[in-house]
């Protein structure tokens, strides 16, 4: 039985290490981003019934961590804060890049 959010979070890590998954290969299995599957997988983002089901095969969650994947976590705070309404990303996108540097790489987070 998963209990939290959290719970299931930690499952899906340690599923990630033994199996020697890569947030890529998760996400190239959803068809969507690394950086969206990565935020989805670690219950920042919501998932669709198809895409937890297909999470949940990769981590070999149980159906209650199956449901999990599929609760709204911002939805609650926006309702709070503006009502009953939508926060849209139709035109939002987030990359996340390697940028060389003498001093070491850095992250290079593109929001736009």
């Amino acid at each position: 039985m998963v209990k939290s959010r959290e719970e299931l979070t930690n499952k899906i890590m340690i599923a990630k290490v033994e199996k020697g998954l890569t947030w890529k290969q998760v996400a190239d299995a959803l068809g969507q981003s690394k950086e969206w599957t990565t935020a989805a997988c670690l219950g920042q983002m919501q998932m669709s019934k198809e895409q937890a089901e297909i999470v949940g095969k990769l981590f070999d969650l149980s159906e209650e961590g199956i449901a999990w994947l599929q609760t709204a976590p911002y939805k609650e705070l926006i309702h709070e804060e503006f009502g009953d309404g939508i926060m849209s990303a139709i035109d939002f996108t987030l990359n996340v890049e390697r940028e060389e540097n003498p001093a070491g790489d850095r992250v290079k987070m593109i929001w736009s």
